[in-house]
Parts: C-alpha cells; sequence; structure tokens
C-alpha cells in the first residue's frame, strides 16, 4: 500500500522533497519488520497444519488457507515493499517490480476477501440448512470453490499490470522514481469504487445478514444440553434407552458448544477485518474527493500498519479461540507432549458424536478422516490385536450365544 493508491498525481511539478525523519524511519521499519514476520510465520504455520494434519483438514480449514496464503501475499508484496520506501524516499525495483508487486499486491487483498465471503456462506449452509450441507459442504467441493476464487482474483487483478507503471516525480530539488499509475485521475476512482464496493462493502454486508441468520440458530435456538430432561421424557423406557438418550443429548450439546465455538471465531476475523480495513478505505474515499489529498506521513503509516495487522492476526485468533488450532500449533513447534501418559479411550459415544455431527451439516470427508484417527487410535492402544469386520464380530456374538 504506497501514495499512488491513497492519490495516484497526475504529472505535475511538485514542491520540495523532504526526506522521512530518522523518528520515522527507525518507527516504520521496525513496526512493519514485527508485524510482517509474526505474520509470516504465522500464516506459514497456519498452512502447514492444515496440509500435515488429517483431521484438521475440514471445510472451513481450507478457506482458512486460501485466507493465509492471501495474507502473505499482503505481508510481502505490500508491507515488505514498504521498508525500502521509508529507508530511499523512492521506488527501487524498477519497472518488473512496479508491474508484479502492484498485482501481487491487489490479488492478496481481493483473494482474502473472497476467501472470508467463501467460508461465511459455508457456515451458513452448514448450520441453517444441515441436510443440504452434506452434499455442498464438503471437503472436494470447498478445494473447487478455492480453485474458482483464486481463478476469478487472478484474471480480474490482471488489469493492474496495464494500469501501472514507474514514472519520475520531478520536485524542485529532486527528481524520484516513483510506481504510479498510467491513468489519470478520474479514470482511475471508477475502477478503485468498483474494487471498494465488490471487495469490501458487498462482503460485509453479506456477512452480517448470513451471521445473524446464524446466531438466531446457535444462540437463540439452542439444542437442549440438560439430560434430565431427556431422563424425564424417557423415563417410563428401560434403562439401556435412557442411556442412549442421555448419550444423545450429550453428543448433541457438545456439536452445538463446538459450532458455536467455530462461529464466534469467524465472526472475530470479518469483524477485525472490517476494522482494521476501514482506516484505509476511508482515507482514499475522502482524498477523492478533495483537490488536496490528505497525505499526513504518521497517518499514512498507521493506516499501512493496520492492514499489516488484518494480515497477521489472523493465526493469533485461532490459537486463542480454537483449541484444535492450539494443540496442532503446539505438535509442529514440538511444544506439546510427544503422548499422553494415558492414552484416550474411545466408545461408541464418541462414534456417535461424529456421526451426529457430520448428520447436522459437517463434512462426509470430515467424518471420514476422524473415523480414521479414531481406528488409528485402537490400533495404538492393541497393536497386536487382529481388528475384527462386522461380519466377523457377528460371527463371534452367535459362537457365544450358543456356547452360554
Amino acid at each position: 500500500m504506497d501514495n499512488r493508491t491513497l492519490f495516484p498525481f497526475d504529472n505535475q511539478t511538485l514542491p520540495t522533497w523532504t526526506d522521512h525523519s530518522i523518528e520515522y524511519k527507525i518507527v516504520s521499519i521496525l513496526s512493519v519488520l514485527l508485524i510482517c514476520g509474526i505474520g509470516i510465520i504465522g500464516n506459514v504455520m497456519v498452512i502447514l497444519v492444515v496440509l500435515t494434519t488429517k483431521h484438521m483438514r475440514t471445510p472451513t480449514n481450507c478457506y482458512l488457507v486460501s485466507l493465509a496464503v492471501a495474507d502473505l501475499m499482503v505481508l510481502t508484496a505490500a508491507g515488505l515493499p514498504n521498508i525500502t520506501e521509508s529507508l530511499f524516499g523512492q521506488w527501487v525495483y524498477g519497472y518488473a517490480g512496479c508491474l508484479s508487486i502492484t498485482y501481487f499486491q491487489y490479488l492478496g487483498i481481493n483473494a482474502s476477501s473472497c476467501s472470508i465471503t467463501a467460508f461465511t456462506i459455508e457456515r451458513y449452509i452448514a448450520i441453517c440448512h444441515p441436510i443440504k450441507a452434506q452434499f455442498l459442504c464438503t471437503l472436494s467441493r470447498a478445494k473447487k470453490i478455492i480453485v474458482l476464487v483464486w481463478f476469478f482474483t487472478s484474471l480480474y487483478c490482471v488489469m493492474w499490470f496495464y494500469l501501472s507503471d514507474t514514472k519520475e516525480v520531478d520536485y524542485k530539488n529532486a527528481i524520484l522514481m516513483t510506481c504510479a499509475y498510467k491513468v489519470s485521475r478520474n479514470l482511475y476512482l471508477p475502477i478503485y469504487f468498483t474494487d471498494f464496493t465488490v471487495f469490501y462493502v458487498l462482503p460485509l454486508l453479506l456477512a452480517t445478514v448470513l451471521y445473524g441468520l446464524i446466531a438466531r440458530i446457535l444462540f437463540l435456538n439452542p439444542l437442549p444440553t440438560d439430560p434430565k430432561e431427556s431422563r424425564r421424557c424417557w423415563r417410563k423406557e428401560s434403562s439401556l434407552v435412557n442411556k442412549s438418550v442421555n448419550s444423545r443429548s450429550s453428543s448433541s450439546s457438545t456439536t452445538a458448544a463446538s459450532r458455536r465455538q467455530v462461529t464466534k471465531m469467524l465472526v472475530v476475523v470479518v469483524i477485525l477485518f472490517a476494522v482494521l480495513w476501514m482506516p484505509y478505505r476511508t482515507l482514499v474515499v475522502v482524498n477523492s474527493f478533495l483537490k488536496e489529498a490528505y497525505l499526513d506521513t504518521w497517518f499514512l503509516l498507521f493506516c499501512r500498519l493496520c492492514i499489516y495487522m488484518n494480515s497477521a492476526i489472523n493465526p493469533i485468533i485461532y490459537n486463542a479461540m480454537s483449541q484444535k488450532f492450539r494443540a496442532a500449533f503446539q505438535k509442529l513447534c514440538h511444544c506439546g507432549s510427544q503422548r499422553s501418559e494415558k492414552p484416550p479411550t474411545y466408545s461408541v459415544a464418541l462414534t456417535y458424536s461424529v456421526i451426529k455431527e457430520t448428520s447436522n451439516g459437517e463434512s462426509p470427508d470430515h467424518f471420514t478422516t476422524e473415523q480414521d484417527d479414531v481406528r488409528g487410535a485402537g490400533e495404538e492402544l492393541l497393536p497386536g490385536r487382529k481388528r475384527l469386520s462386522f461380519k466377523e464380530s457377528s460371527l463371534v456374538s452367535d459362537d457365544t450365544m450358543a456356547n452360554a
């Protein structure tokens, strides 16, 4: 994000050029390095965790990987070049660098917005239309949607190859190279407002409506969570039926709580996207209608840092609000224990919980993954035992009844 986006100048002689102060250079370089460094490491960890951990490969996490890749583009293509701009006060990457860096800046920004829209729609279908979700919210479909998102944004951003160019800016005391736009301000404004509407205003309006509908399902009409209520409804049945009902009620409560937590995490991601992009978006809109643009150096730095923070903070949110991501991050960093002393026991209730979660709209691919984890854990607990099929299990049961 540079000055040309905030206010594209036409060819004209500008006032005397003054270099940035030492204080500004120190603050800007250290801030950008810190935020971009944390963001690059965090987003790389998100990608590695989802790609290398079997149970983390869910439709929602696939969209989060897409968002992480987009954030990496923003941090590297928009954040790091600002360090050289602070040091030298001009563009140092040449013509090819101007075209490619501008392209990847807008590609990362637009792809992140589309990724947020994609997982918002996925959550809405999974929670508000659970029957349709069994066919729509699958891992394979999520991958296809991500490919379409990147294909669309890649084609849309091709125009920046034809709109960007290097220009020499004439000051009274210096001539500086800058990466600017070929078109005049009058032609640039419609392009910007189209981009602003499609990739900022509409996604936020859609997210507001859909998360409102999701909240009505999850928080205003929660699933029953009191096992005593289920026992009162079925107290005339046998004790075996009572235990089954209690197990189902408990698994339903666990599923509802898990979905609330995931939804809260995604809502926080959307809210931070709206808040942290607002200073920059507002400044560009205001400057579009002013005769003399407001280009205070420190305020521009603040707007840029907000954008970089938006791309860097998402992995921190995942770690703080998702137990699965936190455990996967710890495993990736070798911070957690390698193996617990007491292996977890897997019961029928856990298996039912997985089936129940799938029937409420989770991906069948995710269900298969969870079954593999349970099966793998059983093999670790009983390495010398032969796993029986359903047919073999039935024969063993018949033999037992005969012997009795």
